[in-house]
């Protein structure tokens, strides 16, 4: 966010921001941060220096490390639903709009900065000790099995196909992660097509 970026730049050299605008900056710098080194390995310093305000002044925003790491969460979750939305958006027939799905998966893991399902990422890391992390990863998975329920139900496919085209979408993201590419979108989007096809033959 370039305005964001040129606030952090003023705060930096003396000037004052207003608290919204200081938690975004730290939100900001949080997830940049989490995404990238993992959550354990970021201390609250350095999300105050890469967001560019006093330490005093992020912990009268945010008491913890693990309530940036809720707002983090709770955003990564916004931004994961509004880029599922916009995929389906053009998709009339029913098929396309789940393998929409996988073309979405495709432009996301294609990204330069692309680490992996955040929400996996953290539940991997504190999922045992952090009930908040566990209950927003769990959450987040659950919303997203919940759309593509929707989907097929919508279409009048049989309701056990929806937990095998989830099931794809996630095994997809951890696949991409590790491998470091983004091959494995164009593959469980076509072993999607193949399971859409057979429920269709079956129709």
């Amino acid at each position: 966010m370039p305005i964001l970026e040129n606030v952090g730049s003023q705060c930096k050299v003396g000037f004052e921001v207003d608290d919204a605008t200081a938690r975004e900056l730290v939100v900001n710098a949080a997830d940049r941060l989490f995404y990238g080194k993992g959550i354990q390995a970021v201390g609250m310093d350095e999300i105050r220096s890469e967001a560019g305000i006093s330490l005093k002044r992020m912990y009268q925003l945010f008491p913890s490390k693990e309530t940036i790491l809720a707002e983090v969460l709770r955003r990564r979750n916004e931004a994961w639903t509004a880029g599922v939305l916009l995929a389906a958006e053009n998709a009339v027939a029913p098929r396309e709009k789940v393998l929409s799905l996988y073309d979405f998966l495709a432009d996301w893991f294609a990204e330069d900065d692309f680490r992996g399902c955040a929400f996996i990422n953290s539940f991997g890391e504190l999922g045992a000790t952090a009930p908040l992390v566990a209950d927003a990863a769990r959450a987040h998975k659950l919303g997203f099995q919940g759309y593509v329920a929707d989907l097929v139900r919508d279409a009048g496919w049989p309701a056990s196909l929806a937990p095998q085209l989830a099931l794809l979408a996630e095994g997809a993201q951890t696949t991409a992660a590790i491998s470091g590419t983004p091959d494995a979108a164009a593959d469980a989007r076509a072993a999607a097509a193949t399971l859409l096809d057979a429920a269709a033959a079956r129709a």
